[in-house]
């Protein structure tokens, strides 16, 4: 039996829960639940946290929900007799792999490549429980150990990594992850229908190995593949040799890979890696309310695993009574990789499901009263589609609001002012916050703003604000902002004026918290500089700032190493050495005593001086 701590036994005692409400872990919970075999085995780099914010937990009750013995291996010990890997034996059908719900290299180094003190996704925080590269490593010892045994790789680092990228630690082109992790078939994206397809046809009686139609899948093959007779299907990029060579096909590849992976249905890819063939299969088109609706009624404890006893597992913490009402981003922007991942179409959960998930939450031991957040990738993109989907389905926009909004996108926040209604209205409810980032330009417009748009905004301040509201400009520059994909400063400033009349209407006192970026492809250090005096004018001291991060499949990832825009093949300036970047970071924190006279010194020599420049520091009497 487990020794559980009293925090533990006190959340099941409470919720009667069992030690088997959980998926089991490890050989002593296989046993007891009388299982002679398992189908699935699932190794992640993350804990287990059996809550649908954590992508491993939500595999693994699909799986369930197919009828399957699923086990989850977390974070297992890649350093030692590697008995973590050999415990349980082979499964019936597969091993299934993934890093955990960051990419692993993201999650352990800095933007300098330092490393980091913490891991989120890890008990206590403890930094060293997932090796570099980690789908690799997991899938290597397996292979190592069991070559006959087909392993299935997934989660963001292997989606991410699915064709020739640029790996930034490495400082190295890389082939796609099947190459280096021999896995036998890899998932890309959100990983449940392709899952639950791939189950079917191995019921059916295929092999891993025959399967070669599910959509959202990828596979390494030694055979060329048969030619399509429509052309549209299918996209021929560059081989990873060619790559390798030529720094401007890399770019080249990379404007299909998004444009195709951002489409309703896009077209199949192909690309010879050394002497195979990676083929891309199309993915699915958005998962409709119903079928996002059964993933989230699955039966999910909402908690750690009880081996965690009473260690605290950030990541969760900061989740554990927040609600996920929507997936996917259309906003598009060159950093992130949300699309790339989730895609750009909203799949949206119905109010129904929210409120089931929401009752959960009330019942839970430690809950206060508050709900930490209703949203998702972009709080305020709950239930947006086109007018028309026709019309989306034959679009390739890697954007739908940059550079402008569509006119087909119906950018209405009723649906989500019902939605946070329902949680005000909730008798165990005091509060729900939105913790998730607000998208403004849906919101303010250069043009005639929307009432009921500015309506929301307004419920947001009032209501939904712990004190401080994150919304991220990330640039002030127009140059910058145009190949990031985001608005003009000018919206920000829109907010930010609306944000302090709202306040001041309301007789409450909350901040702004605006996010910026560094180094970002495209900024120069005159623009931080004007930067710094604009955001000094508004008497800002910043403090949510990162140092632009290259991870792959972004279009700034490819900007950083080609040099060129993917989509124009026009050169752009991007700060590379840790002098440069230093450079343009410092303007950030102007305030502080160690940068503030070299900073001021900077802006006389770029004739930025006046009313705005800075005071020197005040020596010491």
């Amino acid at each position: 039996m487990f020794s559980l701590s009293l925090h533990q036994k006190e959340l099941e005692n409470n919720h009667k829960f069992h030690i088997s409400d959980w998926l089991p872990i490890s050989a002593k919970e296989v046993k007891a639940r009388g299982w002679d075999s398992i189908d699935v085995i699932l190794f992640s780099g993350d804990a287990y946290v059996d809550h649908p914010s954590f992508g491993s937990a939500v595999i693994g009750r699909v799986l369930e929900a197919e009828g399957l013995r699923v086990v989850i291996v977390p974070q297992p010990n890649w350093r030692d007799d590697l008995r973590d890997f050999k415990k349980l034996g082979k499964p019936n059908l597969f091993f299934a792999v993934t890093a955990g719900c960051m990419d692993s290299m993201v999650n352990h180094y800095t933007a300098n490549k330092r490393l980091r003190s913490n891991d989120a996704y890890t008990p206590d925080g403890r930094p060293d429980m997932r090796p570099d590269y980690a789908t690799i490593v997991y899938s290597n010892i397996l292979k190592n150990l069991y070559p006959d045994v087909p392993v299935v790789i997934g989660g963001i680092e292997a989606s991410l990594r699915r064709v020739t990228h640029y790996d930034y630690w490495s400082d190295q082109l890389k082939p796609s992850i099947l190459h280096d992790t021999k896995a036998d078939l890899l998932i890309y994206g959100m990983g449940e229908k392709p899952l639950s397809d791939v189950i079917q046809q191995i019921r059916s009686g295929k092999k891993i190995y025959e399967i070669k139609d599910v959509p959202q899948t990828a596979r390494l093959q030694t055979e060329e593949p048969e030619k399509q007779k429509d052309s549209t299907t299918t996209i021929t990029l560059f081989s990873h040799t060619e790559c390798l060579e030529d720094k401007i096909k890399y770019a080249k590849n990379f404007k299909h890979v998004e444009e195709e992976s951002n489409r309703w249905i896009g077209s199949g890819l192909i690309q010879k890696v050394y002497d195979k063939w990676l083929v891309v299969n199309p993915q699915n088109p958005p998962m409709d309310e119903k079928e996002l609706d059964k993933v989230y009624n699955l039966p999910y404890t909402r908690l750690p695993h009880p081996r965690y006893k009473n260690k605290r597992i950030p990541a969760y913490e900061m989740i554990r009574h927040s609600v996920s009402a929507h997936r996917g981003c259309f906003g598009g922007c060159s950093f992130c990789t949300i699309s790339a991942h989730q895609g750009k179409f909203i799949s949206s959960r119905s109010e129904k499901s929210i409120k089931k998930e929401l009752d959960k939450i009330v019942q839970m031991p430690d809950f206060k009263g508050f709900i930490s957040d209703i949203g998702g990738p972009s709080a305020n993109m709950y239930k947006m589609q086109g007018k028309n989907l026709e019309i989306c389905k034959k679009c390739k926009r890697p954007s739908c609001i940059d550079p402008n909004i569509c006119r087909n996108l119906n950018t209405s926040h009723l649906s989500l002012t019902k939605l946070y209604d329902i949680a005000n209205n909730h008798p165990q409810i005091k509060k729900a916050f939105i913790g998730s980032g607000i998208r403004y330009d849906l919101i303010f417009s250069e043009g005639q703003d929307i009432p009921e748009n500015l309506e929301y905004m307004r419920k947001v301040i009032h209501n939904h604000v712990s004190g401080r509201l994150k919304v991220a400009p990330e640039h002030t520059s127009d140059n910058v902002l145009k190949i990031m994909r985001k608005p003009s400063f000018g919206l920000f400033k829109k907010l930010y004026k609306f944000f302090i009349e709202e306040n001041k209407n309301a007789g409450l006192k909350q901040q702004l918290i605006p996010y910026f970026i560094s180094s970002h492809p495209g900024s120069h250090k005159m623009d931080m500089a004007k930067l710094m005096l604009e955001t000094k004018v508004m008497d800002f001291k910043l403090e949510q700032v990162q140092d632009f991060t290259p991870t792959p499949m972004t279009v700034a990832t490819v900007i950083y190493y080609s040099g060129v825009h993917p989509y124009t093949l026009e050169p752009v300036y991007t700060a590379k050495t840790k002098q440069e970047k230093l450079e343009q970071r410092k303007f950030f924190f102007w305030y502080k005593p160690e940068y503030r006279n070299q900073v001021n010194k900077e802006l006389q020599q770029m004739g930025l001086t006046g009313e705005k420049s800075l005071p020197k520091n005040k020596k010491r009497k």
